[in-house]
């Protein structure tokens, strides 16, 4: 449905039209002002918009209702729908939302016409498909019955046993009959991502229902104790493919991020040498072809069976398959709160590596600021310190400028104090290196 923005009527998700005043006596406020909290209402418990015919996900409303204005809480769900839809809407213009339509009748060709190999892929059967070590610590959900499982061989990269190899040896059964079906009639079909030129996308014959469970019941409880400063906790949607390598496919993959807030990498064989992936730090766009620290460097070889979790932004590549064929699940992770809301972050982002060293040099440079501050004619000392460097007591007192002044001040006034007098000592420490591009999910034949 069309609307001007800021017009004073109100759509529903039926398509009936109420005035701005809600029921509940809250006056709305114009589109252009729609607004989502930064911190959720975690004991909120959000309404249920299976049941209704969205331009987006249901399971996206769900998680965007407890970031809303607490006076909209209790408003009734078309109320909250509309308020959502519309700040959805200002960043998936109408050209997108043509896109979104062509994509889901290419899907539904697919689906109508492909015939599944083994359709027991087709629906989450956990016992089935998962080892039981996975399985009892899903069950326990806690820091712990993970940590039990994994490895920690570089921070943020977590390594476990996940998928029984029946499960492995189905799904590759099931790409190998799908592309089958490709070549034999001639269906063009869309690859992964903008950078590999092989592999298929599980979601487009079928696979998305499976995938989506995957996701909120196996890999959003671990990104919820692991990820949740990027979003782990409210993962709403996917991006489920795999990709192949080896002879006459890709052969590696160039140093790249994810277009995920939470990347899944499972190995499903078959045989093959070479193919490690080599992890970099994490970085933010800003950030993201700054140099490489030491103890950043990892490389990790793959394993049939066993899971790669990381965030998304944590920069990464492919070295090369020697020999045999590498095929792998990738599951993208992505949460729709976490992007909105990193629209109107204006600090440095906390997990960021080089945002954190850019911090703590502003803080170190901040503390030899006050060492020596230029105060009209000539160098005084610091009137937080005293001159050999010491933490000045409360009593004592510099004198500057013919006045008295308390040498100690509030906790964390002191580097602010520094910032305005002290300007200059604060740049952006940025070193590129090796270019790092930022794979995104193909949209296009």
């Amino acid at each position: 449905m069309s609307q001007t923005e800021g017009q004073s009527t109100n759509p529903t998700s039926n398509g009936n039209v109420n005035n701005r005043n809600g029921s509940n006596g809250v006056v709305y406020p114009s589109f252009a002002s729609h607004r989502l909290r930064l911190n959720p209402s975690v004991d909120h418990k959000s309404d249920n918009y299976e049941d209704l015919q969205l331009d987006f996900s249901p399971l996206l409303f769900s998680s965007l209702e407890r970031y809303l204005p607490p006076a909209f809480l209790n408003s009734s769900r078309d109320q909250k729908v509309n308020y959502m839809r519309e700040i959805l809407l200002r960043y998936f213009p109408e050209g997108e939302r043509t896109r979104v339509q062509k994509h889901r009748e290419y899907r539904q060709k697919i689906i109508s016409n492909y015939q599944p190999l083994h359709r027991e892929l087709y629906t989450m059967h956990a016992a089935n498909f998962f080892v039981p070590s996975f399985l009892k610590a899903i069950s326990e959900n806690t820091e712990e019955s993970y940590r039990n499982i994994m490895s920690e061989p570089s921070p943020g990269v977590l390594t476990f046993e996940m998928l029984q190899p029946r499960f492995c040896e189905m799904m590759l059964a099931e790409v190998e009959n799908f592309e089958r079906w490709v070549r034999e009639t001639k269906f063009r079909i869309m690859r992964p991502n903008t950078m590999n030129k092989f592999g298929a996308v599980l979601d487009d014959f079928g696979l998305e229902t499976m995938l989506e469970k995957l996701m909120e019941d196996f890999i959003r409880p671990i990104s919820r104790v692991f990820f949740t400063d990027v979003g782990g906790s409210t993962l709403d949607s996917h991006h489920g493919f795999v990709v192949e390598y080896g002879m006459d496919r890709d052969v590696d993959l160039g140093f790249h991020v994810d277009d995920s807030e939470v990347t899944l990498n499972v190995c499903l064989g078959k045989q093959f040498s070479g193919g490690e992936l080599f992890f970099r730090g994490v970085r933010c766009e800003k950030h993201v072809n700054t140099e490489t620290q030491p103890e950043e460097i990892f490389d990790y070889s793959h394993a049939a069976g066993r899971a790669v979790l990381h965030r998304g932004r944590h920069r990464h590549g492919a070295r090369a398959t020697t020999s045999g064929q590498r095929i792998n699940l990738l599951l993208w992770c992505r949460s729709s709160v976490f992007r909105e809301l990193r629209k109107y972050q204006k600090d440095l982002s906390s997990w960021c590596a080089e945002c954190q060293r850019e911090k703590k040099e502003r803080q170190r440079q901040a503390v030899a600021a006050t060492k020596l501050i230029r105060f009209g004619p000539g160098w005084v000392r610091s009137p937080y310190s005293r001159a050999n460097g010491e933490a000045a007591t409360s009593e004592e007192k510099d004198v500057i400028g013919g006045s008295s002044h308390k040498v100690l001040q509030p906790e964390g006034l002191e580097e602010l104090e520094v910032f305005r007098l002290a300007p200059d000592y604060f740049t952006g420490i940025t070193q590129t290196s090796r270019s790092c591009s930022i794979v995104d999910q193909r949209t296009e034949l």
